[in-house]
């Protein structure tokens, strides 16, 4: 069961990333980025595993060196998502990235290098057939612009893009995405306003260097959010310094809450106080848990008491409405069903929800 209200997101150039459509009516995509050394490829490949089974839709790595753009050949056959090669600075790194597989080169062209040497990254885009992201970031700013606004402020940042797509459109090359990040959400939330009102191509939303996984999960909420609310953005990043895989369950989680992805358990359930008939806190908890392995959409309500649980219930697909003596009562599809005990509370709603989940997707 989904709740009507939606968000008329706002239609931009559509590219593919592989298997992976970007932008125009193509869902939002979560990406992620590894962080061990690229060329350690037993355990660059086990972290991409990992977040492959999370639902990762894209994953980036940094390509800092010959090695690493050598390990491209024997991780890109072994993986099941798009991979992104982030270059900096060199731009063999990009050529070679492109000839051993990536599926899209994430360059900021200011930092490449002279015209020239964008020019054969786009050469070797277009033989590869792949898109690249024009990814501008406050901390590496051109030195004239930071010149002219003193700091990395949003039309610093702005500014930065517009010269960047200038540089690709005059090579002929519109196959690209763009991000304009910073690590504060006034200035990226404004960056990414007066570039989405200035062109059409896709954008990747991020807030850079957003913290840990507690702090950088609400500051990257509330900056993605204000944005994906008013229909901007076509795939996200959730930058954490924590694994990789937190970074792709938080972004599904606001995808989740804005009606902009249906993925997975999406759980509804009450603080809990005085009038809970049985621990919401621990039952939420160990449900959430046990039901991590479900990829497929249904939604749960786990309310501890009459004062709002019927109400809740009547909008998910399984509800819990905690009763008196012990007895509580189940709903499904918005409708009361039955009443069951404490007892093996959480193993009875996790089968049900199980079960649920099989009949909404056979």
């Amino acid at each position: 069961m989904k709740y009507s209200q939606s968000i008329k997101r706002k239609l931009t150039k559509k590219i593919k990333l592989g298997n992976v459509e970007i932008g125009g009516d193509a869902p939002i995509s979560v990406q992620t980025m590894t962080n061990t050394i690229t060329y350690n490829i037993d355990s660059t490949l086990q972290q991409i595993h990992e977040v492959e089974k999370e639902g990762c839709d894209i994953v980036r790595v940094s390509i800092p060196d010959e090695a690493s753009s050598k390990a491209l050949k024997s991780i890109i056959p072994n993986i099941n998502i798009p991979l992104i090669a982030d270059i900096h600075f060199h731009y063999k790194r990009a050529l070679e990235a492109a000839d051993n597989g990536a599926h899209c080169l994430r360059i900021n062209p200011g930092n490449i290098g002279s015209k020239e040497k964008i020019k054969e990254v786009i050469e070797a885009a277009k033989q590869n057939n792949i898109p690249i992201r024009i990814g501008v970031n406050a901390g590496s700013l051109e030195k004239q612009i930071l010149d002219k606004y003193k700091s990395p402020t949003a039309q610093a940042l702005f500014e930065s893009a517009k010269l960047n797509i200038g540089l690709l459109e005059d090579l002929n090359f519109d196959n690209f995405k763009i991000s304009v990040k910073a690590s504060n959400i006034f200035t990226s939330v404004e960056s990414y306003k007066l570039l989405s009102d200035y062109c059409d191509y896709p954008l990747h939303l991020g807030i850079t260097e957003a913290g840990s996984y507690f702090s950088g999960s609400i500051k990257s909420s509330i900056g993605l959010g204000m944005l994906l609310y008013n229909g901007i953005g076509d795939t996200i990043r959730v930058s954490l310094s924590d694994h990789p895989t937190q970074e792709v369950k938080v972004g599904f989680e606001m995808l989740k809450s804005l009606n902009l992805r249906d993925y997975g358990v999406t759980i509804i359930s009450c603080p809990s106080c005085a009038r809970q008939q049985f621990d919401v806190i621990e039952t939420v908890k160990n449900v959430e848990s046990k039901l991590a392995h479900i990829k497929k959409p249904i939604t749960v309500s786990i309310i501890g008491c009459v004062v709002n649980g019927p109400g809740e219930a009547t909008m998910t697909n399984i509800g819990i409405t905690g009763g008196g003596n012990n007895t509580h009562m189940v709903y499904v599809d918005g409708k009361k069903s039955h009443r069951i005990q404490n007892e093996n509370l959480v193993d009875y709603l996790v089968e049900k929800i199980e079960e649920k989940v099989e009949l909404l997707h056979q």
